[in-house]
């Protein structure tokens, strides 16, 4: 069973996709059953992956970590989700960019996640 906003691995090809409708079925990519990837809330170890927010005037910016996130070919942010109100806005992210982003949202209610290509789904 699917919830939405759940985030899914393929273990073959490594295909993420996200749920955008609750169902009974279930995710298959290259034969098999797709991995529901599990938001992580606290860091392990050297690696600052928990996403930080911090609301402005007009906009909300998000960092990666405490201290900053690398953005490396062989290990960077490849995506951040800022949710707000219920609604997603993901701003993609490649080496060498900076690990943050900002949104041109205003909300109440907001927590960001953050996907890292080696360590998977983190969430504030």
């Amino acid at each position: 069973m699917t919830q939405n906003f759940e985030v899914y691995k393929c273990s073959i090809c490594g295909n993420i996709v996200e749920a955008v409708h609750a169902s009974t079925g279930t995710l298959v990519c290259c034969g098999q059953q797709m991995e529901l990837l599990k938001e992580r809330f606290e860091d392990e170890g050297f690696e600052k992956h928990v996403p930080i927010i911090k609301k402005l005037k007009t906009k909300v910016r998000v960092k990666i970590g405490s201290k900053l996130h690398p953005m490396e070919p062989n290990h960077y942010i490849e995506f951040v989700e800022l949710i707000a109100d219920g609604n997603i806005y993901r701003k993609f992210l490649k080496p060498g960019d900076k690990p943050k982003a900002e949104f041109c949202v205003k909300a109440e209610n907001i927590s960001a996640r953050i996907y890292c290509n080696l360590h998977g789904l983190w969430r504030s």
